[in-house]
């Protein structure tokens, strides 16, 4: 992040500086930035955040919004989507009719609606399991903490059991909706018979215990005052700092409706709008994507939100009626086509994903793939673009992308790079280590022999280090274990005997410990003990295909960049550390346990890693829809 801002408002300067350091932001930057008229520079600080996050990736989803009634107990004053039983207006839909809104295409389902008086607990359980039975393949994003209140209350059941039963019918992850505002002043206003923060953030704290990823909103534009926005931001971060469940932040613009606390008319300005959006990307410095949710926005805000800090446009949306029912002008839904334009026009890389952020499939050319992990700094944070786009994208993924021929070049892992090296061309750049990672890391209740037959968890992000764990288990420890792939955010790890994990994750837990577990193991100490080798965890590729021009700009791209980030592995570190816990010393001496040369001996301990893979009765392991990897 080491670009220059001009800056005219000056105040923004120290806050410029903080950004920069890795320092966090306070409730008084929040304010100095609220009240600032320099919107281009409160921008170029917000896209600098998002570039360095999220790269030149800017996300959507195919999804379908689906809400079951609007006959609902309560009657909160900004609402216009709500209304009584009997109502000409009010509707309930069956689990038929919410079928038949569903086509195989989408990827996620989202279900948010009123609170029905009269609706049984079983039909909502139902409701999920029969759109998972017919749709195997969606994901299921559903029911707002408001929602989850209502069930505890309504049938008796404690919050955790509700998450339970919810989970178990096909529950993926929650909606943010219902949180408003962080002020008693304002629920006692405008919802008082609603949830108000304590609540809320209690059950979705509940949630990421329990394994359940969770967004999160804002209602602004209404009463609330500037310094109730920052402080809702903040209360945010905080629970951010203490489960790490958050998949996104959702500005929601307040559409005045007919509700009589704004004129009709009276919508949010395209400034306050573009604000809020880099106000909170640059203060919520834990949460990995914000959104501008076009819907609220519209589609015009929402693309110039993309140089504001926003990473995210939300998806196709058909459906939505709780925003339009409120005087939203914008469409009812945008295609694919147009949410890829979007995306083009501002010079972002398109990328259709899941719920869980993972990107499914890449629209654009040109992609150059970055792991999104500290130990990769070195050869990013100088990188200077060019013709090409950086996608920030977590190992295994940036495999699958590169298998379906979406990424031009990357920092590969190694056994992605050895089962499609006939389609790439090697650099001599890697990420390897000598006798210790710190990075990869089990965590164990038992001996490594002791391990035969248990339960081990694989974060969803790895493709090398869980052939490694595979490895040192099966020939050095003489013990096969069953491994169970873990989702991507927030997980529930009672039910493993083990858990590896890798990158930041590990680096933030093996300072922290991560609960039960007594034992770490570093799996590239005990590789080097074993096999006296280094081991390569990633190495430099880039598609075999590509003009050879193109290969050698690359390569003088990461050539130039390294040069200078090795020059200055604490000045890169900075602003990095405190983001996943260490002081800045910790994460230089991190950075120097690595080597980021491809070697004779780094080449030698490839051959000798590969010649294990390939001696393994079931190289191939896949996931099955129940996370278990059966080995084909």
């Amino acid at each position: 992040m080491s670009r220059t801002i001009w800056f005219q408002d000056k105040n923004l300067e120290s806050i410029w500086g903080k950004i920069r350091s890795g320092e966090r932001l306070s409730l008084e930057d929040g304010l100095t930035m609220f009240a600032t008229t320099d919107v281009i520079s409160l921008g170029k600080m917000a896209h600098a955040v998002q570039q360095e996050r999220s790269g030149d990736a800017v996300y959507f989803v195919l999804n379908q919004k689906i809400e079951p009634t609007n006959i609902c107990v309560l009657a909160c004053k900004f609402c216009d989507f709500a209304t009584k039983a009997g109502h000409p207006d009010a509707y309930e839909m069956t689990i038929q009719s919410m079928l038949d809104k569903l086509t195989p295409e989408i990827h996620e389902v989202h279900i948010t609606g009123g609170l029905h008086p009269d609706w049984k607990w079983e039909y909502y359980l139902e409701m999920l399991r029969k759109i998972k039975r017919s749709f195997p393949n969606v994901d299921l994003k559903a029911f707002t903490a408001v929602e989850i209140d209502f069930f505890h209350k309504k049938f008796k059941l404690p919050i955790d059991e509700v998450l339970r039963q919810l989970k178990e019918a096909g529950l993926r992850t929650m909606p943010g909706g219902g949180a408003e505002v962080f002020s008693e002043r304002v629920r006692k206003r405008l919802f008082s018979s609603k949830i108000g923060a304590k609540a809320w953030l209690e059950i979705h704290r509940t949630a990421h215990q329990m394994g359940i990823p969770t967004n999160s909103t804002i209602l602004y534009g209404h009463i609330e005052t500037m310094q109730e926005r920052v402080e809702h931001l903040l209360r945010l971060r905080a629970l951010q700092d203490e489960t790490r469940g958050f998949l996104s932040f959702i500005p929601l613009a307040f559409q005045p409706g007919d509700t009589g606390i704004k004129p009709t008319n009276r919508f949010t300005s395209a400034i306050d709008d573009l604000k809020m959006i880099a106000v909170s990307r640059v203060m919520l410095d834990n949460f990995p994507h914000i959104k501008a949710y076009w819907v609220m926005l519209t589609e015009e805000v929402a693309s110039v939100a993309l140089n504001f800090g926003a990473d995210d446009l939300d998806g196709t949306v058909g459906g939505e009626k709780i925003a339009h029912d409120a005087g939203a002008i914008t469409p009812m839904q945008l295609t694919k086509e147009k949410i890829i334009k979007i995306i083009r026009d501002g010079g972002k890389i398109p990328v259709e994903r899941d719920v869980y952020y993972n990107p499914l499939k890449l629209h654009t050319p040109g992609v150059v793939g970055k792991i999104p992990y500290i130990n990769s700094v070195p050869f990013y944070h100088h990188f200077e673009r060019r013709q090409f786009k950086v996608l920030p994208v977590t190992p295994r993924r940036m495999g699958i992308l590169a298998q379906m021929g979406q990424l031009d070049a990357g920092l590969f892992s190694l056994v992605d790079f050895l089962s499609q090296r006939e389609s790439l061309t090697l650099l001599p750049y890697c990420i390897a280590t000598r006798d210790q990672v710190k990075s990869v890391l089990l965590f164990s209740n038992h001996g490594w022999r002791d391990l035969a037959g248990k339960r081990i968890g694989i974060t969803d992000d790895t493709a090398t280090s869980i052939r490694l764990l595979q490895v040192i288990l099966e020939k050095k420890y003489k013990a096969r274990a069953e491994f169970i792939r873990m989702h991507s955010g927030v997980n529930s790890y009672d039910d493993f005997d083990a858990v590896l994990l890798i990158g930041d994750d590990a680096l933030r837990h093996r300072k922290a410990g991560l609960q039960n577990f007594e034992l770490v193991y570093d799996l590239a100490t005990e590789w080097y003990d074993w096999q006296k080798l280094p081991f390569v965890f990633a190495v430099w590729a880039i598609r075999s295909s590509l003009p050879v021009e193109t290969l050698e700009e690359l390569s003088s791209l990461i050539q130039q960049s390294l040069k200078k980030g090795e020059l200055d592995l604490q000045g890169v570190s900075a602003m990095h550390a405190k983001r996943i816990g260490l002081t800045s010393q910790e994460a230089t001496e991190y950075l120097e346990g690595f080597n980021y040369h491809l070697g004779e001996r780094e080449r030698e301990a490839i051959d000798v890693f590969g010649g294990f893979l390939n001696s393994l009765e079931n190289p191939v392991q896949r996931p099955v829809d129940d996370g278990t990897l059966r080995q084909n």
